[in-house]
């Protein structure tokens, strides 16, 4: 396997190595594009977005600049994906995001992970040259979840479809579905239910101020 094989396969592979330059050096510059094209441009913008992001096309995401990935190609989009602002996605490993996941301003998605040992995790001279060794670990969100602004997904988490991810939360472990999530680390808070229908429509309709079945219910 080489780098790039080792890298997306969770395997340690050579931060420094030449072949995985090529690919980094192709993601920053793309993004930088990106971010740089003015948004009355928006056809280029889109072009630059499905370059960077094949899965972007056709509706698979919206994205507001500034927005920061280090490969691109790694991150997987369904259908009517939404990611805010100033929001970084390290995709060393696959980041996949299911239909109907929104992502909210300023939040950090991360695989890349590194030994703990300060020895093993400086670069340094190996019996086969110089080496820069970490590993990452792909993160998978289900679809219709909600993460919140600046909120942190660490490298090896699987959300849930239907979820919430509150804002700040810092999450290192797996969510089931229908959860809500928050804290440093994270934490279950509780299942969403029932109790937790707005009845949006007929709420828009009555230009009533938003509350769910749940909030009535503490009045």
């Amino acid at each position: 396997m080489n780098n790039w094989e080792r890298m997306k396969a969770g395997r340690l592979y050579n931060a420094d190595s030449k072949d995985l330059e090529q690919y980094h050096k192709f993601g920053m510059e793309t993004c930088d594009k990106f971010n740089r094209t003015p948004l009355w441009r928006k056809k280029r913008k889109q072009r630059l977005l499905e370059k960077l992001i094949p899965s972007a096309k056709d509706g698979g995401a919206a994205i507001f600049a500034p927005f920061y990935c280090e490969y691109g190609v790694n991150i997987h989009f369904g259908k009517g994906c939404f990611v805010n602002y100033k929001c970084t996605f390290l995709d060393c490993a696959p980041i996949t995001l299911e239909d109907g996941v929104w992502v909210g301003a300023n939040v950090t998605i991360a695989t890349p992970c590194h030994p703990f040992l300060s020895d093993e995790r400086l670069p340094q001279q190996y019996p086969d040259g110089f080496h820069d060794l970490e590993y990452a670990k792909p993160i998978h969100i289900g679809s219709g979840s909600w993460i919140c602004s600046s909120a942190t997904i660490c490298g090896g988490v699987t959300i849930g479809k239907n979820c919430i991810v509150a804002a700040g939360a810092v999450v290192t472990r797996d969510v089931p579905d229908n959860c809500i999530v928050a804290g440093v680390p994270a934490k279950v808070l509780r299942k969403l239910d029932e109790q937790d229908r707005m009845q949006v429509w007929d709420t828009y309709m009555k230009n009533e101020v938003p509350m769910s079945e749940r909030e009535r219910g503490r009045k």
